[in-house]
């Protein structure tokens, strides 16, 4: 017992021992006191600290390096074939420039032309046309798209057999509306002798039914049915909007007695506000830029009596019919600002009528 007892004083007092040398030696204070020694304070500090931080920049460099070796192809084309084409239409669109010879100077003469002239420009009527019959294309087909496409997606939100089928087959359109056979389809259906007034005359019996393409009255009608049939892609986003929308909404407002139009007013659009405000805006920018359709239906003029005639085709017959490549570079232009600042406009508004999940 003794000697147990010896023996673990001994290897006590050899731990208490090492550890205060081994104390002493690492941070520079003596046994006694715990004091730091002059010549501690005056050693510099080992080059290794340094090491550490140029190793870990160098790192840092590297990786940055490697990020910037991924972006490279995107930033070559961005700057290649974005900005840089950008830029030079912006400096187009100050000049005369007909593809032929040098690009010459003008000022705003171009600007000039396109809002109404002045005692030197003769301003341009047919932009105005266009300017009106765009304005008119997208502020029908638009929301009409919209509504259309959320009736769609409320009835393929319900637990049916072959759903996904009917889903697919309902975006087909947005898939196959933008491309030229179905324009010229289009055309088919709504010319004079086509599938439309065949059905008008042997199943309604209209004894003269128009020429709905032919007809400056309708033939802008027909572009809107065409932009309206072409709900798939708002329907989807719709679609997925209202999966997220929490059931026990519709449950508790049912006990508290809602009918389903009480129901779509204060659960349903609310929850799909930014939905609706994404699918608005983008939808918007769409139709600005639609070409295609006008194109093919009134066979590249814009008729009949230019009431097909879409900004962009007019931006188009300007450029490569005529070879006016500095006034349609600032149609282009033009176009950029009234999209930017409408697209600002439906932000500026978009607090007061959006409601996100935090309830702000």
């Amino acid at each position: 017992m003794i000697n147990f007892w010896i023996v673990s004083v001994y290897r006590s007092h050899n731990f208490h021992s090492n550890l205060r040398s081994s104390f002493s030696e690492n941070f520079g204070h003596t046994d006694s006191n715990m004091t730091t020694t002059e010549s501690d304070c005056s050693l510099p500090r080992r080059p290794d600290h340094f090491m550490g931080r140029r190793e870990r920049m160098k790192k840092k460099m590297r990786q940055n390096l490697t990020s910037y070796a991924f972006l490279a192809p995107w930033l070559i084309g961005f700057l290649g074939l974005t900005l840089y084409p950008m830029l030079y239409s912006l400096f187009l669109s100050f000049t005369d420039f007909n593809l032929r010879s040098a690009p010459e100077w003008v000022g705003l003469k171009n600007f000039i032309v396109m809002f109404g002239g002045n005692d030197t420009y003769r301003g341009d009527e047919r932009f105005l046309n266009s300017m009106v019959v765009t304005f008119k294309f997208v502020f029908i087909s638009v929301p009409l798209k919209l509504v259309f496409a959320l009736a769609v997606a409320m009835l393929m939100n319900k637990k049916l057999t072959f759903i996904p089928f009917y889903r697919a087959i309902y975006y087909i359109p947005t898939l196959l509306g933008g491309s030229v056979a179905i324009a010229v389809l289009w055309r088919r259906i709504f010319a004079g002798d086509g599938l439309l007034n065949l059905i008008l005359t042997n199943v309604f019996a209209v004894a003269e039914p128009p020429a709905w393409i032919s007809n400056p009255q309708y033939a802008l009608g027909t572009l809107i049915i065409l932009a309206v049939w072409q709900f798939g892609s708002p329907m989807i986003i719709f679609l997925a909007g209202l999966q997220q929308i929490p059931q026990e909404y519709y449950e508790a407002s049912s006990v508290d007695g809602a009918g389903k139009i009480r129901q779509f007013l204060v659960i349903t659009l609310p929850g799909l506000s930014p939905i609706i405000f994404f699918n608005f805006v983008m939808q918007m920018v769409s139709a600005f830029q639609s070409f295609t359709q006008a194109f093919i239906i009134s066979g590249g003029s814009g008729g009949p009596l230019d009431s097909t005639m879409f900004y962009s085709l007019y931006l188009y017959i300007k450029g490569f019919g005529f070879s006016e490549m500095g006034y349609a570079a600032a149609m282009a232009w033009v176009l950029l600002i009234i999209i930017a600042t409408l697209t600002a406009i439906a932000f500026k508004f978009s607090g007061s009528l959006v409601t996100y999940g935090s309830g702000e």
